[in-house]
């Protein structure tokens, strides 16, 4: 099942972000390679800056996502305001299999 973790960023913290990207770019690497990553990208504010994220993976449970989701450099290292996780349905432009 796919799971989307809507993820949005602290006022005044692109620093935490910025100095944790490559932590965070590796995790991601990671799970792309174990194929439970499926897209993932930025929120873009006003001024185009980075504000938040949108990670979309595959997993057994909404527990699992979670626990995904929980391990994100980015989660540890302060930077989310909050992270929704929700079951997504992937309709449109699914890329093939």
């Amino acid at each position: 099942m796919l799971f989307a973790f809507v993820c949005k960023d602290k006022p005044g913290h692109l620093n935490v972000r910025m100095d944790t990207r490559p932590s965070h770019v590796e995790h991601l690497n990671a799970l792309n390679a174990a194929g439970t990553l499926k897209m993932a990208g930025p929120f873009l504010d006003a001024e185009g800056k980075p504000c938040g994220s949108l990670v979309i993976v595959e997993a057994e449970t909404i527990e699992a996502a979670t626990e995904i989701a929980n391990a994100d450099p980015y989660a540890k290292a302060g930077l989310f305001e909050s992270v929704e996780v929700k079951p997504f349905n992937w309709v449109f432009n699914k890329p093939e299999a």
